[in-house]
Order: C-alpha cells, then structure tokens, then sequence
C-alpha cells in the first residue's frame, strides 16, 4: 500500500495547504516546566495522544518513526496510517503520519511538541486534508467539526499525561 495523497510532508512546514486541501490547526498550552518538552515529546512519540484521547491503536511498533505503519480506529471506524516524518529536535518532539488506502480521509496529520523562546511549551496538531470516503464527503462540516473535537482531545491527553509524568493529579 502506498500513501493516498501525492505530497508526502506537507505538514513538517508552516506552508500553505496544498489545492484542495484543508488546514485545521489546534494548539493546546503545557506550561513552562523546563521537562516538559521530554515528557510530551515522549507520550506523543509513544502512541499517547492517540491512546489518552480514546482511540485504539494497531502497530507492531512502541513508538512512531518513519515508515511505521499504524491503524487508529474507534467503534467499527478503522483508519491506516504511515508515519512520514519525526522530529527529535532541543525545542521540538513529534511526528506525522499521511493516510492510507481505507482511510476516510485523504491528508496528513502532524503532532508535535515545542518549545518557544520564552519557555512556553505546547502541543499542536496540525491536519491537511480532504474527504476520501463518501461518508467523509457527505459529512461537509460535520466531518470538520469533529476532527476540531479530535485534534481537542489530543490535546487533553496529551496534557494528562505530562500531568502524570510530573506527579500531577490528573486533569
């Protein structure tokens, strides 16, 4: 299987999305702990967001890098997916993965954690896509609405598991 759309990293850059494309960006604040660029690095890397925000995931790997092949679903809704790209940087941690053949949509989706200059850091999904399933079509803005709620979810998953990385009580 090969990857359902033609420009694989579209996401690794600020760029514009591609024609017929669209761009859904969610970014949820973690703070300005000095470690928690590590700790959200490493639950995002390992599959976290995904699992944290109530989605099974079917890989042969414990963590994302390029090439690894991963299905994330919920209920009978199942969705293959590729990682493209990783990105282990000293203010930046994450990855994306572009969709396969099955999956209702057609795009790519990246989930990265950085690090700004004054220490703040913070989880973005960033989403470039379009409908690929007939159900994905029909759906129009309800289909959008619910990869805001998605990318959300991430986000709280993401800052639940940096909360118990740090001895927090659970958000």
């Amino acid at each position: 299987m090969t990857l359902s759309y033609p420009t694989p990293g579209m996401t690794r850059n600020d760029g514009p999305a591609p024609d017929g494309f669209r761009e859904l960006v969610a970014r949820t604040p973690l703070g300005h702990d000095p470690a928690a660029l590590e700790a959200a690095g490493a639950a995002v890397l390992h599959w976290g967001a995904h699992r944290g925000a109530g989605f099974t995931v079917r890989t042969k790997a414990p963590f994302a890098a390029p090439g690894v092949r991963v299905t994330v679903g919920v209920g009978p809704l199942r969705a293959p997916c590729e990682v493209v790209w990783t990105v282990h940087e000293r203010d930046r941690i994450g990855f994306a993965y572009g969709t396969l053949p099955g999956h209702p949509q057609c795009g790519e989706e990246a989930f990265v954690v950085e690090r700004s200059a004054d220490g703040a850091v913070t989880f973005t999904v960033r989403t470039l896509s379009r409908p690929a399933a007939w159900y994905a079509r029909v759906a129009g803005p309800l289909g959008r609405a619910a990869q805001r709620w998605i990318a959300r979810r991430y986000g709280r998953a993401v800052r639940r598991a940096l909360d118990g990385a740090q001895g927090r009580p659970k958000r």
